[in-house]
């Protein structure tokens, strides 16, 4: 007898179920409270006599939404994503919560042109920093739904907030940002400070923590790179945010610790002599830099 939530499944549902680790999607939606013993028999009914899908029978019952279905299908094939109004993290981060969007189609493409083109090029490349000129062209919305794109990859990706400036990754994902990488540059944190996020196994956030007085020598210091080091220990991939490159030098230091940046253009916004000039100072740094992306949302 199958057991879940101290419910009994019903036979049919039990008989289509291979083994453990793959569950039904009957079951996946009992399980997750969407749907009801009850109503789930009403599907298998209907299932059985149409030879339908049980997702199919459910939407001609009117017992299940597309969104029910996708949800399903997630944990069926272990790709995890949020439900809108059930979690802290913004639906800003469109990759938490829709990914059949076209949004995250594209930033399925450009996860594919970095690992080819980085990440998976060599097993000690982790780091990669997030850059643009100037406010506004999406830094933080690339880096947080990259984050999450390459989480849903099933990689332990951890993304940092280095804008000690203007900070929002900890608004982005509902975030306690009382400690974070500046406490952990001055030496007055520890590692508590990243966090998980809810819903998504293989994400971790390290927020900015509190805006200190002098961000471009804290970035400087020796112990960001060692820090960095240490993390990516626990981590497959690092991202980091970054302040625009226009009004600090803030970001060259950032690209220099990870190693190797990643440009942000906005489209009919960002200008060409600013991009240029910021991929001139990276590579005059010594970091590489592996390409840029056009923002047009």
């Amino acid at each position: 007898m199958a057991i879940t939530q101290g419910n009994v499944i019903p036979a049919a549902m039990r008989s289509v179920v291979p083994g453990e680790g793959e569950r039904a999607m009957g079951v996946v939606l009992v399980d997750a409270g969407r749907l009801t013993l009850e109503r789930a028999e009403q599907i298998l009914r209907l299932q059985r006599e149409k030879g339908l899908r049980f997702g199919e029978a459910g939407l001609e019952l009117g017992l299940l939404t597309q969104d029910d279905i996708d949800f399903a299908l997630s944990r069926q094939f272990d790709y995890p994503y949020l439900v809108r109004g059930a979690s802290e993290v913004s639906e800003t981060v469109v990759a938490a919560y829709a990914p059949s969007h076209p949004q995250v189609e594209g930033l399925r493409a450009v996860r594919t042109q970095l690992m080819l083109r980085w990440f998976g090029a060599d097993a000690g490349r982790k780091a990669l920093a997030i850059v643009g000129a100037a406010r506004g062209e999406g830094r933080s919305f690339i880096a947080a739904n990259l984050a999450v794109a390459f989480s849903q990859l099933g990689e332990r990706t951890l993304l940092i907030d280095a804008d000690l400036r203007n900070p929002c990754q900890h608004k982005l994902f509902g975030l306690d940002n009382r400690a974070g990488l500046s406490a952990l540059l001055s030496g007055r944190g520890d590692a508590e400070a990243v966090q998980r996020i809810p819903g998504l196994p293989n994400l971790s956030v390290l927020p900015s923590g509190a805006l200190p007085p002098n961000p471009q020598e804290l970035l400087s210091r020796p112990l960001f790179r060692k820090l960095l080091d240490q993390l990516a220990a626990q981590a497959d991939i690092i991202l980091l945010d970054s302040p625009a490159a226009s009004e600090s030098a803030d970001a060259q230091i950032v690209a220099v610790r990870a190693g190797a940046a990643m440009i942000v253009v906005r489209k009919n916004t960002s200008r060409i002599w600013r991009v240029q000039g910021v991929s001139d100072n990276v590579a005059e740094a010594k970091a590489t830099v592996v390409g840029a992306v056009l923002n047009d949302f």
